[in-house]
């Protein structure tokens, strides 16, 4: 006998686990079946994104800032510190404990909000039906109303260096190092490749960076990018662009990467190479061929411009659907969707989803970039501040960076800012809020911010646009 449910949620990650929760939220009886098992083969919710991405990355990013400004920055501000020792494990288990605390939380929001969870994998059969097999049981059928798809993405694997768990490894096994590498290699200078490489770079390691593309952070506004790429040099992270790895050779100790660049063919010896050339959208043993679900030719569901999949009331979310592979975007996602099956209007404005780069400094942006205005044939007005000529920086000895505002020359209206500094990713929610509200750069100058902060980089950068910056010389 089939178990009957308002709502299934196939994936608990981001997408998932917020759509369960605000279906529940409006009375609708929903479940949420995931498949993610930890390295121990324990189950968890929370995806990716908790357990092998955003949440444990930044743990290991926090510890490993601290242990470098220990190291590098404390002197600066009359702090001796002695016999300053890395330990590693104590690093490890501090992660592993605040993502098995995140997950155990939402387990307890699902218990508040009367979401069934579900561990196992969830199958798609045709009218939206849904075949649950338990990880350690018989498969049982759910009979749904709606179905919500939220299966996520996993890691690119590269023929020419695959993953082997121990020499070579994705994203998930970068975090999970149990010694610093001497040497490390990282194919892919995009968020993952810099996040990851400046973890390892912060403790100790020789990280060399090679990036297929002749630009630096090619989505990201150019001047911001240039600035972020000179900060990494500073850091001594060796980014080599336009290098097109052509073999990996795994030997007892070592991997020979070969590669190949403007210069000519070059081997890199390293100890440990970490493969983050992006994600792909995981659909494996999700969809029964006669379910309905159109997937296009790089893997994705289709949906249109509320989430709907080309079958009767299933529903597409996240990783695996268009658009960019960022956990707010599936979340907030998850929120539309979970309104529209209850009768709500519900729209998503996807010109302001942000961008971030939880590197040291920041890196974070909404909107368009002034090489995308350009190519459109907009005519814009361009303000800039920088983080050196900031009193709240100069105290926390954090200043490298700039804020920059780009608003539309006749309206004003903002058009889309960029960050590259400290707490860029946090400074970056008041514009997103603005540009919600379709405010002008005007609105922003109007707007009193406390002093000291760093939001008054924003400020002075939005009174740049008119040529009013006060703590900057104008030009």
């Amino acid at each position: 006998m089939s178990k009957k449910f308002d709502v299934v949620v196939i994936g608990g990650g981001p997408a998932g686990y917020v759509a369960a929760i605000r279906a529940a939220q409006h009375g609708l009886a929903t479940a949420c079946v995931d498949a993610w098992l930890n390295r121990d083969s324990s189950p968890a919710f929370g995806g990716t994104c908790l357990n092998a991405g955003c949440i444990p990355s930044k743990a290991l990013l926090e510890s490993s800032e601290l242990y470098h400004r220990a190291q590098i920055e404390f002197a600066n501000h009359g702090i001796g510190v002695g016999g300053l020792e890395l330990n590693l494990d104590q690093m490890q288990t501090r992660k592993a404990g605040i993502a098995r605390q995140l997950s155990g939380g939402i387990e307890a929001l699902f218990k508040a909000n009367k979401v069934t969870g579900l561990f196992g994998h969830g199958y798609l059969l045709p009218d939206h039906k849904v075949q649950y097999t338990p990880h350690d049981g018989e498969p049982e059928l759910l009979d749904a109303e709606h179905v919500i798809l939220a299966t996520g993405s996993s890691p690119i694997e590269l023929p020419m260096v695959p993953f082997d768990g121990e020499r070579v490894v994705d994203s998930w096994g970068a975090l999970e190092f149990d010694s610093v590498p001497q040497r490390l290699g990282v194919i892919g200078a995009g968020v993952i490749g810099l996040e990851l490489g400046s973890v390892w770079a912060r403790l100790g390691a020789k990280v060399t960076i090679l990036e297929a593309m002749e630009q630096f952070l090619f989505m990201a506004d150019a001047q911001i990018a240039r600035e972020a790429q000179r900060q990494f040099k500073k850091q001594g992270l060796d980014i080599r662009l336009g290098a097109k790895v052509q073999a990996g050779e795994v030997g007892d100790d070592e991997v020979r990467l070969r590669y190949e660049d403007a210069q000519g063919g070059h081997e890199l010896p390293v100890d440990k190479v970490v493969v983050a050339v992006g994600r792909r959208p995981y659909t494996e043993g999700l969809l029964d061929p006669i379910a309905g679900v159109d997937v296009n030719e790089r893997g994705l569901i289709e949906v249109d411009d509320e989430c709907r999949t080309t079958a009767l009331n299933v529903w597409a979310i996240g990783d695996c659907v268009r658009g960019p592979m960022l956990a707010h975007k599936g979340s907030e996602e998850g929120v539309m969707v979970a309104d529209l099956i209850a009768g709500e209007v519900a729209e998503m404005n996807y010109d302001v989803i942000p961008s971030i780069i939880y590197t040291a400094p920041e890196i974070a942006w909404v909107g368009k970039t002034e090489e995308e205005l350009k190519a459109a044939g907009t005519a814009y007005k361009v303000g800039s501040f920088n983080f050196a000529a900031s009193g709240r920086a100069k105290a926390m000895d954090q200043d490298a960076g700039l804020v920059k505002v780009l608003a539309d020359a006749e309206s004003d209206q903002i058009l889309g800012a960029h960050i590259c500094g400290p707490m860029a990713g946090e400074l970056i929610g008041e514009v997103v809020v603005a540009m919600e509200f379709q405010a002008s750069a005007e609105d922003l100058q109007r707007t009193i911010h406390g002093h000291p902060t760093l939001t008054e980089a924003i400020h002075e950068a939005s009174l740049s646009v008119d040529g009013r910056a006060i703590h900057a010389i104008n030009r």
